[in-house]
């Protein structure tokens, strides 16, 4: 699992958990910001929106716990921040699939965001189906008397494929990672249907594009 510097010292107090859940709220805030203002400025400079929806969340203390059991490890607050990578989370839906790209390339030529790996599921799909692109990313929280660098996990997808994700999140959480085989193969139709669907509406999109560009050249001439 990705690592990143964390001055640990920092959580050796009686609020060490409160000190925590701060942090990973602020490194929300400041990702979110970003991604609004980049959000903005593609609107005003190509007068076309790339994101729909911006979510963002932290991780419930139960879940955290639950992934380190998982994994092995400890409950201990060193544990979360050193082996836990989504403890604060964005998901960011768009309406095209050459969205994704273009949105992951802005995040990630920001100066102050460090990109600690990348998950590309929309080339190599989840057994599941599940598709999406996925960032760890550290962005550097300002306190008072001192700089942590605090880990943010983007999930950027379309407006189908969160649709789909949600519905194999509900699955997932009924019948605990053993749905019956008829309903997993279901899914996986649906993921591929999904799929389907992107690609038409991309391909609709582009013909609009051409038609537009077309008819401004033809009102120029």
């Amino acid at each position: 699992m990705a690592k990143n510097t964390f001055p640990l010292q920092i959580l050796e107090n009686a609020d060490g958990w409160e000190t925590l859940i701060f942090l990973y709220s602020a490194a929300l805030k400041e990702i979110g910001t970003k991604i609004e203002i980049l959000n903005e400025e593609f609107l005003h400079i190509h007068r076309y929106n790339p994101i729909e929806h911006i979510k963002s969340r932290i991780k419930t203390p139960e879940s955290i716990v639950k992934k380190l059991k998982k994994h092995g490890y400890e409950s201990t607050l060193e544990n979360m921040v050193q082996y836990v990578n989504d403890i604060a989370g964005i998901r960011i839906t768009c309406s095209f699939t050459s969205d994704i790209y273009r949105i992951a390339d802005m995040i990630a030529k920001q100066s102050d965001i460090k990109v600690l790996s990348l998950k590309d599921y929309m080339k190599n799909p989840k057994p599941s189906g599940y598709q999406s692109y996925h960032m760890l990313v550290s962005v550097p929280i300002f306190l008072s008397d001192t700089v942590v660098d605090t880990k943010v996990e983007i999930q950027i997808r379309t407006v189908a494929q969160d649709f789909w994700a949600s519905l194999e999140h509900k699955i997932a959480y009924k019948f605990e990672g053993m749905a019956p085989a008829y309903i997993s193969h279901e899914l996986r139709e649906c993921a591929r249907i999904v799929t389907n669907l992107d690609e038409r509406m991309l391909q609709l999109n582009n013909a609009i594009l051409a038609l537009e560009a077309e008819q401004s050249s033809e009102k120029e001439e």
